[in-house]
């Protein structure tokens, strides 16, 4: 490990990063510890009982209604709600700008205390199956462009309630990020004949420096160009353009990972809260060029965003994703190397 500098680009999107470990020491001593997680009481949750709470009728609930382990509601609070039509386009004066139609649900789990990296494994199969039933019933609506489906787990990323929940925004846009790698992911194509992120597990199964974790049928590692400290990015194995087509074998290996990779989180980072999210393909039509996958990101436990990133929208991150790797396969990265400065005497003060 070395302390040099580097720039690294994003193969897909062309987003830059810049690669920092000088800035900071050996990642295991960077880590910070949370308190230990509290609960929060059963009776003043509004998930234990949805009729109580008014969040019944739900919009799905499985295996049944009456016997439900996963539930769909509406959000109470929605950034976006569907009226009786799509979201309209208007401009005030050179700015344009579209109602916020949309939908916003919310996916809730039966158990209090269990997040999604302590459910059982079928349960965590069957979570994906929900996500994968809601992408395509919001697929039908024509008012919809794109389905973003994320879990907040924790104060720090987000979450407001101790109870898991996933949330689910059918969106009238397709957003920036997502359509600048459906640029690059198609320009790829038509360049290599060949999926961008399909070579990329490749690449990354050769090489092996920054894999965490896979099964037989996805694969987990830092990204080459990852924008965070401890950033991982969980794939299928196979080509999958989306969601709704990916069957259920390829599903439950996707899941599985995910909870073990959170396991590994939890065990070398110090149980951090964490962001995690689908990047899938755009609705409307097919995208033979994508490869869906998740990305997991750990609330920064190193530094916080600053000015740089805010300046630039490129991000610096002071642990490289090979060192990042090491340290969530469960090992000690070794102490970095200060890179030798030409003319000067190695030992010299």
């Amino acid at each position: 490990m070395t302390t040099t500098s580097e720039f690294r680009e994003d193969p897909v999107s062309g987003d830059w990063v810049i690669l920092a470990p000088g800035r900071a020491g050996r990642p295991e001593d960077l880590i910070k510890t949370q308190k230990p997680r509290r609960p929060s009481p059963r009776r003043t949750c509004p998930f234990e009982d949805l009729r109580k709470s008014g969040n019944w009728p739900p919009v799905a609930a499985f295996p049944s209604v009456e016997n439900w382990k996963i539930a769909v509601i509406p959000n109470k609070y929605p950034a976006l709600t569907h009226g009786a039509g799509c979201a309209v386009s208007f401009t005030r004066g050179m700015y344009h700008a579209k109602t916020g139609v949309g939908d916003h649900e919310i996916v809730v789990t039966r158990d209090h205390l269990k997040n999604f990296a302590d459910l059982g494994a079928r349960d965590a199969a069957e979570l994906f199956q929900v996500f994968r039933a809601r992408h395509r019933a919001l697929a039908t609506d024509p008012c919809n462009a794109y389905v973003s489906t994320f879990f907040n787990w924790g104060p720090g990323a987000g979450a407001s309630m101790w109870h898991p929940h996933y949330q689910i925004l059918a969106l009238p846009i397709v957003p920036p990020h997502v359509a600048r790698s459906l640029r690059g992911a198609r320009e790829y194509f038509r360049r290599h004949h060949r999926c961008v992120r399909c070579d990329i597990i490749a690449a990354e199964r050769r090489g092996k420096e920054r894999v965490v974790a896979e099964n037989s049928g996805a694969i987990a590692f830092a990204p080459f160009a990852a924008k965070h400290a401890f950033e991982v990015s969980i794939f299928p194995k196979r080509h999958e353009p989306s969601l709704a087509g990916t069957p259920d074998g390829a599903l439950a290996d996707v899941a599985h990972l995910l909870q073990e990779v959170m396991r590994r989180m939890k065990r070398t980072l110090g149980d951090p809260d964490l962001n995690m999210f689908i990047h899938d393909a755009p609705l409307g039509r097919s995208y033979p060029y994508h490869h869906w996958h998740l990305e997991l990101l750990p609330v920064e436990v190193v530094s916080p965003p600053g000015g740089f990133e805010a300046a630039t929208v490129a991000n610096i991150n002071v642990v490289t994703p090979e060192a990042a790797a090491t340290v969530l396969r469960g090992r000690r990265v070794r102490r970095p190397e200060r890179p030798h400065r030409p003319g000067r005497p190695r030992n010299s003060r």
